[in-house]
Order: C-alpha cells, then sequence, then structure tokens
C-alpha cells in the first residue's frame, strides 16, 4: 500500500472509529509501528488528525468513537459474556453497573430478572431497568457526558460509595499484563475504582479486542477485583497475571477458573 493510499486508509478508518492506536493501525495496514508514526506525522501536522496517548483521532471526534457505535462493534461477543453474567445473577439481588457498552448489553439481559436493586451512573442502565419486574434502580447524580449519557465526578463517586451490592461489575477498554485493567478517561477510570471497592463479588467483563491494549489511566491491578468474565481466553501474559492475583476467569461458552 503507498503512502497516499495509507493516508486515505488512515483517514477513512477514524471516520468510522472515531479514534485507533498506533499499534491496531500498524496491524490493520500491514506495516511497523514506525511506518506508521512515519504516515501519521503530516496528518497531525496539517492538523487533519489530533495524536494523543498512544492514538490518533480526528479533531471532531477525540475520545472513544459514540456510544451508539461502540454498541455495534463486537456486539455478539457482548451479548455472549452478558448472557453468561447474567445467569449468575438471582432474584433479588443487588448489583451495581459503570457505564459502558457490555453492562449496558447486560441490563439489557437482566430483563428477566425479578426486584433486583441497581446502583448506576449511566442513564442507559437505569431507563433500561428501572419500572419493571419491581426493581428498584438508585442513579448517581454528576455531571451528565452528553455521548454516554452517564454521571461522572466527585457526587457520582460519593453516592456510589454509600451501597454495598452482590455484585459489583465494571466493562473497561484495555487489558494490559503489567499495568492491569485500564481506561482512557480519568472520571470513569475513578468511578469504576469505586465500583469494584462496594462488591461481595468484583467482576470486570470485556470483550477480547480489549486484552493487550494500554490505556491512559489504570483502574486496579489484577489484585483489584475478583473475577473477569470475556469471550476468548486472553493472551498468555495476561492469563499468567491473572492466574497468580488468584483471579477467577470465566470465559463465555466455557469457564476457566483460576
Amino acid at each position: 500500500m503507498v503512502h497516499s493510499k495509507r493516508h486515505g486508509e488512515i483517514l477513512r478508518l477514524l471516520q468510522e472509529e472515531g479514534t485507533v492506536t498506533i499499534a491496531s493501525l500498524a496491524d490493520r495496514l500491514g506495516v511497523s509501528l514506525e511506518t506508521v508514526r512515519r504516515d501519521v506525522k503530516p496528518l497531525t501536522g496539517d492538523g487533519s488528525v489530533l495524536k494523543m496517548h498512544g492514538a490518533i483521532g480526528l479533531p471532531s471526534l477525540v475520545g472513544e468513537a459514540p456510544f451508539e457505535r461502540r454498541m455495534r462493534d463486537n456486539a455478539d461477543a457482548k451479548r455472549l459474556i452478558a448472557r453468561m453474567v447474567a445467569a449468575t445473577i438471582r432474584d433479588g439481588e443487588s448489583i451495581m453497573l459503570d457505564t459502558g457498552t457490555t453492562t449496558s448489553f447486560l441490563a439489557r439481559e437482566l430483563l428477566g430478572h425479578r426486584r433486583l436493586t441497581v446502583v448506576t451512573n449511566s442513564s442507559d442502565i437505569a431507563r433500561t431497568l428501572a419500572t419493571v419486574n419491581g426493581n428498584k434502580v438508585y442513579m448517581a447524580g454528576g455531571e451528565l457526558r452528553s455521548d454516554s449519557g452517564a454521571a461522572f465526578g466527585a457526587s457520582a463517586i460519593e453516592f456510589v460509595s454509600r451501597f454495598s451490592v452482590s455484585h459489583a461489575v465494571i466493562s473497561i477498554g484495555a487489558v494490559d499484563a503489567v499495568a492491569g485493567i485500564m481506561d482512557y478517561d480519568l472520571d470513569e477510570a475513578e468511578f469504576a475504582r469505586m465500583v469494584l471497592s462496594r462488591g461481595q463479588r468484583s467482576l470486570v467483563i470485556t470483550d477480547h479486542s480489549k486484552f493487550g491494549r494500554q490505556g491512559l489511566v489504570q483502574v486496579c491491578g489484577f489484585d483489584g477485583f475478583s473475577e473477569l468474565a470475556t469471550d476468548h481466553p486472553p493472551p498468555r501474559d495476561i492469563a499468567a497475571a491473572l492466574a497468580e492475583s488468584g483471579a477467577r476467569l470465566s470465559i463465555a461458552g466455557g469457564e476457566a477458573g483460576f
């Protein structure tokens, strides 16, 4: 692929996804990291593209891709994970969910449950589970994001800190073998960290595409949660880190417990 064609392909991927990591671009374009960095340099130089930590984005779409678009990404895998996790939650139990596409899929899979107590900062999750089947839903207040419709900030964290629940569940943006569970937004990472601390069971749910990524902010190490649920076995280094921490690994379609 010649230089100008790669520029076009890079811009096309950014239009579709909002942001793309340098490592992902190298993999998709079949070139080295150094080649991608050289290709990106003139695009960032003329303002067509913004450079971020290990990634690039369009000026109008900086950050993660819009929520509805992300709901379509790996939707089958997220639904499979959500269905597996929903089967481990019983009627009448309490659950805390942070905002995220995989947790939103979990909320939809919980529509058959009854008398749940739900604590969340996600208006999507709150709308899905409120006023049905005798559920109680408590939604954190704070600054509401226009993309995800979720509340963040000190008041949201303080609100959820008052609850202790049976299941604390977060979805995340990256799983790194050294840093552990990571995200791309400081407020989201801080909120997710608090959620994990409030559950008898602390569960991270993510599809396999997040393995090997490095986010901007650490949520916690592998010792900061009790279980990780996903759709494919993780790479060897991540599996080893999970095993060493004592965290359980659950794979949709089959389970592996450490």
